[in-house]
């Protein structure tokens, strides 16, 4: 249902069926990772004008794997990391 790189891919997948009969699939909930848990990969300046996709794309490889800047940044929201200048926490991807 999900790329292997999507930060949905380990969870699992649910069904429910509507009252109306129709069924639905969902995925469970996914617990974010305490930031202390993750390996680091490095510590990174975010550039002047610079997106998190392009800082991920340049970091990690993938700019789809933004999620994981998140998560070792504790950011629910990507826009809360866009700080000219601001240093990342850059994680070791564990999958």
């Amino acid at each position: 249902m999900f790329d292997s790189t999507s930060r949905y891919a380990a969870l699992a997948v649910m069904q429910m069926t509507l009252p109306n009969g129709r069924e639905v699939s969902y995925v469970t909930r996914r617990i974010l990772p305490q930031s202390a848990t993750l390996t680091v990969l490095s510590q990174t300046k975010l550039a002047a004008g610079e997106r998190l996709d392009l800082f991920t794309a340049r970091t990690l490889g993938d700019p789809l794997t933004f999620w994981r800047i998140c998560d070792a940044n504790d950011a629910m929201d990507p826009d809360d990391l866009i700080t000219p200048g601001a240093i990342l926490t850059v994680p070791l991807p564990t999958n």
